[in-house]
């Protein structure tokens, strides 16, 4: 089955149904398209879907992150056609920048691979993640971006939202537990953790991290203020950032965080509130996706 998230992409998506029944009529004519019109009606149509018939989503990471709860550890498949804003859960799994049909094809006949998951819990409930898990400066760009201008996608509206929340900066006293030991404390710009190697569009915050080898990887920003921060976004860009004395990273299976004062989080790139406390854990192999060119740890 083939779920479609009209609003994917600022509802970018939605003019391809059409397209995208007459390509599965002709080459895949057993598929069965649904245009999903919000996330109960997507949750009841995966529940209600027997679960060796493979689920595909269109859309982006945040189409994937809200229909994540049905899948993980259900047993089903999961296959992606990347039409989102940030797709850097499609390029952690070698798909992104296919086009349209290609990863459609794909995504209903490859094989799939078993990828871990994060859970973030926060104010007692669970939230799987794909990608990330952001607090701090990185959760209030996530809620800029996604009050941005619509016109703009993809990196260059993460971008604009960053330099628009450096006016805003400021920090937090974090802190952080790794697997049951006191890791540190102390004023933070964010804690981020990163399950692929990218967020934000493709930024390469863990150019190490993998979706496959069982652990999610810690990336934290010790202090910073607004021209520091600055100088560190080019850096960034390119992966060259963890140098710093001030970034910090560390793989792990469990993680908490107490947070003065509460501090804002998202997930995969959707904002979810503020909080003092959080825990995350990772999930390993919960979940079978098709990928491509997957790059699996040794």
């Amino acid at each position: 089955m083939v779920l479609l998230n009209p609003y994917a992409n600022g509802g970018r998506t939605l003019p391809l149904e059409p397209h995208i029944r007459a390509f599965l009529r002709t080459k895949h004519p057993g598929a069965r398209l649904v245009v999903t019109e919000s996330v109960a009606a997507a949750h009841a149509l995966i529940k209600d879907t027997p679960v060796a018939q493979r689920i595909i989503l269109v859309g982006g990471d945040g189409t994937i992150n809200r229909t994540l709860p049905p899948l993980v550890s259900s047993g089903r498949e999961l296959g992606i056609v990347p039409l989102g804003t940030g797709n850097d859960v499609a390029r952690a799994l070698g798909i992104h920048g296919m086009p349209w049909q290609a990863a459609l094809s794909h995504a209903l006949t490859a094989a799939s691979t078993a990828v871990d998951v994060g859970m973030l819990t926060m104010h007692g409930r669970n939230t799987p993640f794909m990608s990330s898990c952001t607090s701090g400066f990185d959760s209030a760009v996530a809620l800029r971006a996604l009050q941005g201008p619509t016109w703009l996608r993809g990196r260059q509206r993460y971008l604009l939202a960053t330099l628009r929340e450096l006016v805003n900066l400021r920090l937090w006293q974090l802190t952080v537990h790794v697997n049951g030991k006191a890791l540190r404390g102390g004023a933070a710009l964010f804690a981020s953790v990163l399950n692929t190697p990218t967020f934000g569009s493709g930024i390469p915050a863990v150019p190490h991290a993998s979706i496959v080898d069982g652990t999610l990887d810690l990336l934290i920003a010790g202090r910073f203020n607004r021209i520091t921060a600055l100088l560190m976004l080019p850096r960034l860009l390119f992966g060259g950032h963890l140098s710093d004395a001030r970034i910090y990273t560390a793989p792990f299976s469990e993680l908490a965080i107490h947070a003065v004062p509460p501090v804002p989080m998202a997930v995969d790139g959707e904002y979810l509130g503020e909080a003092n406390e959080i825990t995350l854990r990772v999930l390993p192999s919960a979940l079978r996706v098709v990928a491509r060119n997957l790059r699996v740890e040794a």
